[in-house]
């Protein structure tokens, strides 16, 4: 604080303002507040008790004395209530204008045109981390291999795992065919030589059962199945 209180008071400041105000605020400010700058009024008359406006990293505060200086009234404004600031020059001095996002629209006139300017600086700064906050490289680092390098590696182990499960299975499909005429031969023995058309109901519906039991068992395809359904259906 004293380093910044330094740097206002080479600019001209009326040390005994400086000091007047910064007594004042010193039970104002909060936790990890910091003064970034400190504008007084100059006007062209002698003024005794000059109005201030005060900016910190959280907030706008103006400070104006009342009672012949044995007191002072404070107004602030935290920065994500402040829509924009504005700076007007003229010969005697220059405005600092704000305007709040209630509408509402505070001004500071004769203020020094350099003081004018580095409270304008400092508010666009402020205002321009609220819109654009920046990310802390930390933050980063943290994110990136939590998401990236487990997933990689279990998509992997998967991916090997399932390719080779099934290649195991493929050389098992051949085993339908070589069952396929046994079964359907054994399990209509009675007739096997005879025809379809030499059948009876009974016959013809026995043998319907017996194909959808080798169906159902996985020893015929769908497809054989459809036909040899059709082939008696038609005799029936």
């Amino acid at each position: 604080m004293l380093d910044n209180l330094k740097k206002i008071l080479n600019e001209d400041q009326d040390p005994k303002a400086i000091e007047k105000i910064t007594s004042k605020l010193d039970n104002l400010l909060m936790t990890n507040e910091e003064i970034g700058y400190i504008a007084v009024q100059k006007k062209p008359a002698v003024t005794i008790f000059p109005d201030s406006i005060v900016v910190t990293n959280k907030r706008i505060i103006l400070c104006k004395p009342k009672n012949l200086g044995l007191s002072m009234e404070f107004m602030d404004y935290d920065w994500d209530d402040i829509a924009a600031s504005f700076v007007k020059e003229g010969i005697l001095g220059a405005d600092f204008t704000f305007t709040t996002k209630s509408e509402l629209t505070h001004t500071v006139d004769y203020l020094p045109k350099n003081q004018a300017r580095k409270l304008y600086t400092f508010a666009k700064e402020q205002l321009d981390l609220l819109k654009n906050p920046i990310a802390t490289p930390s933050t980063v680092e943290e994110v990136k291999p939590a998401v990236e390098t487990p997933v990689a590696e279990e998509v992997e182990e998967i991916a090997a795992e399932e390719v080779t499960n099934f290649a195991e299975i493929m050389p098992a499909t051949p085993s339908y065919t070589s069952y396929e005429e046994p079964l359907v031969e054994t399990a209509n023995t009675s007739p096997a030589e005879r025809k379809l058309s030499e059948l009876s109901q009974d016959e013809l519906f026995e043998k319907l059962q017996n194909y959808k039991k080798l169906l159902d068992n996985g020893l015929i395809l769908q497809g054989e199945y459809d036909t040899l359904k059709k082939e008696i259906l038609s005799n029936m």
